[in-house]
């Protein structure tokens, strides 16, 4: 029973990032219906920013603040030069763009600090806590999510600026006329959405370690845990990312080999297409012809 308790509570902090990266891909897609394929590699190369400011000398949460003030500003900048031009071509088109994101932010991390492995340092002590059935490391990530989570259910809540963004994703033509400007809504989305992928690379990095793949399996995990809880809904990001990094904890732990545990979130993404392609909490679109 304790294993089983120990395997639950360590799924926990690894769903908090799954869903921490889940939550950036239902923002963006909410938004511009767009899948994000190089979410993860934008997260990955956030965090090679934090990497070099700790080793420069600055203190980990000064560098963790610079890194989310610079992964906002850089996601906003994507959307604004890259995605934009793109907005009303084929599907196809922004598939593309988004899969050559992807390839260029692996490779150009790659180039810039090389395909070594590296350590990533920790800003929480490793120290078994609740009768060892969890770390102070493990307490740690679930407190940054929560507390991004929290910060994000305000903004999107009570703020002028949140709401706009809420009613433009929900209805553009009519925020439009409203007099919002839903371009620079999508810019500031993209931007948030980077900085939440940034928060999931460097509360994962200590635990992967850091070279530029790192985030491709996180990356399938986070896609499986949105579109289990709803690809439209951000409540559902969070609870399909939790469910999935238990399952996939208790999974390989008692079925199937720890190596395999990939095919869990392959496994889950099909069965949820299958079985219920609105995801938990997803709301079915109808579109009169």
């Amino acid at each position: 029973m304790h294993e089983f308790l120990q395997q639950v509570f360590s799924g926990l902090a690894s769903g908090a990032v799954y869903a921490s990266l889940a939550l950036a891909l239902v923002m963006i897609y909410r938004s511009t219906e767009l899948v994000n394929f190089a979410q993860g590699e934008m997260a990955m190369f956030s965090t090679y920013i934090a990497w070099t400011l700790v080793n420069a000398g600055l203190p980990f949460w000064a560098a963790f603040v610079i890194t989310l003030a610079v992964s906002f500003l850089g996601g906003m900048a994507i959307e604004r030069v890259i995605v934009r031009p793109v907005e009303n071509a084929p599907v196809f088109a922004a598939v593309v763009v988004c899969i050559g994101l992807l390839l260029i932010f692996n490779s150009l991390a790659g180039f810039l600090f090389t395909y070594t492995v590296q350590d990533f340092p920790s800003p929480f002590p490793d120290r078994p806590v609740l009768g060892a059935l969890m770390t102070t490391r493990d307490l740690g990530v679930i407190a940054v999510t929560l507390v991004m989570l929290a910060l994000l259910f305000a903004f999107f809540r009570f703020t002028t600026t949140g709401l706009a963004m809420r009613a433009a994703a929900q209805n553009p033509e009519s925020a439009r006329l409203c007099g919002i400007r839903v371009g620079r809504m999508l810019a500031i989305g993209w931007g948030l959405a980077a900085l939440i992928g940034a928060t999931a690379g460097i509360m994962v990095a200590p635990v992967l370690f850091l070279d530029p793949n790192m985030m491709s399996g996180v990356l399938l995990y986070a896609f499986a845990g949105a579109l289990l809880g709803g690809i439209t809904s951000p409540v559902g990001a969070v609870v399909g990312g939790l469910i999935v990094g238990v399952t996939e904890n208790l999974v390989g732990t008692y079925l199937i080999a720890t190596q395999l545990k990939l095919t869990v979130a392959l496994a889950l993404i099909i069965i949820v297409l299958v079985l219920r392609p609105n995801g938990l909490f997803g709301t079915a679109v109808v579109r009169r012809v």
